[in-house]
């Protein structure tokens, strides 16, 4: 696939975070605080219109499952791994370079933690891959009801979309009473789903979002640290990840250009409010928050976009499961790390 089509795809996708929000340490954070459901309505909302979209598209055979295997232990773990360094950082792996594009200092911090992370687990990966657990397979939705588009499986993903687009709606709700009004998330959650359907299309990317494995490819790469079995395991995707972020960062620099919100910045009012206003502290814990937040995701296979969304659309249980134990470590870490240690006016 011709590097400018993967490039605008990731500039789609950054465009559609920049629109929404979702790509800001205040939403994502707020999030960890239980103070801003947009980033969860929105994901919620992706899940249940993307998976009838990606169920009518799969139905016609014009698009395949990709469905990341499940690891019991490297699964679970690896998702609270990943939910305590969504927390820390308050970015994600793909929404990093959109921040970094729109002037956001901690995010390069995050990126670089992030970097590092994947170069030891490229580096461990030997020691760590007996500890992930055995492998349960690909596990979803379609596999559980034999292998086939029956009525039942028609049935049970249609009432699973319902479900996740009213909890939506009803998180929105929330939102409304604690002053969050927009109804940007809706656009956004509309746009993300289309996106990732049309990436499944066989007859284009035939693939669906990611973005963590870029991480350990570009720093790999960048070291020379290329004659492993990991490396070649995610050089595929890590081209095509790191092509889609370039995208992505670009979108967010043209959106911040465009609405007139560029601003080079490192300290957000969230984490002023709970962890103070040193700036070097920021630059550690965003450099920490990276690097868990990468290594997490490379124990789980995935992350936000190719792990909960993509594998969500898909209904698969490894990408549930890990969903879970992301929120779990995410919300955990969210009151231990700020909430109950609010920083004293």
């Amino acid at each position: 696939m011709g590097v400018i089509v993967i490039i605008f795809a990731g500039f789609i996708f950054g465009w559609l975070l920049s629109f929404g929000g979702l790509n800001k340490y205040n939403t994502i954070a707020g999030l960890s605080m239980l103070k801003d459901f947009t980033v969860a309505k929105t994901i919620m909302l992706v899940l249940g219109v993307g998976s009838l979209l990606l169920l009518l598209e799969l139905v016609n055979g014009n698009a395949h499952f990709h469905i990341k295997p499940f690891y019991l232990i490297g699964t679970t773990i690896g998702g609270l791994i990943f939910g305590i360094g969504m927390s820390i950082l308050g970015y994600c792996p793909g929404t990093l370079p959109v921040s970094l594009g729109q002037g956001s200092i901690d995010a390069f911090f995050g990126i670089i933690g992030g970097l590092i992370g994947g170069i030891v687990y490229t580096l461990i990966y030997p020691l760590i891959l007996p500890l992930l657990g055995t492998d349960l397979g690909k596990i979803s939705l379609y596999s559980l009801m034999g292998d086939t588009f029956s009525i039942g499986y028609i049935i049970i993903t249609i009432l699973i979309a319902i479900v996740m687009i009213v909890g939506a709606f009803l998180l929105h709700q929330v939102d409304v009473k604690n002053d969050i009004k927009s109804k940007r998330w809706i656009l956004t959650a509309v746009g993300l789903a289309l996106l990732n359907v049309l990436l499944f299309y066989k007859g284009w990317m035939n693939r669906p979002m990611g973005a963590s494995a870029s991480y350990p490819y570009v720093g790999d790469t960048i070291l020379g640290i290329t004659n492993n079995s990991y490396y070649h395991a995610i050089v595929n995707s890590g081209v095509w990840e790191a092509l889609f972020l370039i995208g992505a960062m670009f979108a967010g620099f043209v959106y911040a250009a465009a609405t007139g919100t560029f601003q080079v910045k490192i300290m957000y009012g969230r984490w002023v409010e709970y962890k103070g206003v040193s700036k070097p502290k920021r630059i550690i814990w965003a450099l920490i928050g990276g690097f868990i937040l990468i290594f997490g995701a490379r124990i789980a296979g995935g992350c936000t976009s190719g792990h909960i969304i993509s594998g969500g659309m898909q209904i698969a249980i490894s990408s549930y499961v890990f969903a879970i134990f992301t929120f779990i470590g995410f919300l955990t870490t969210g009151y231990f790390f700020y909430t109950r240690h609010k920083k004293s006016d």
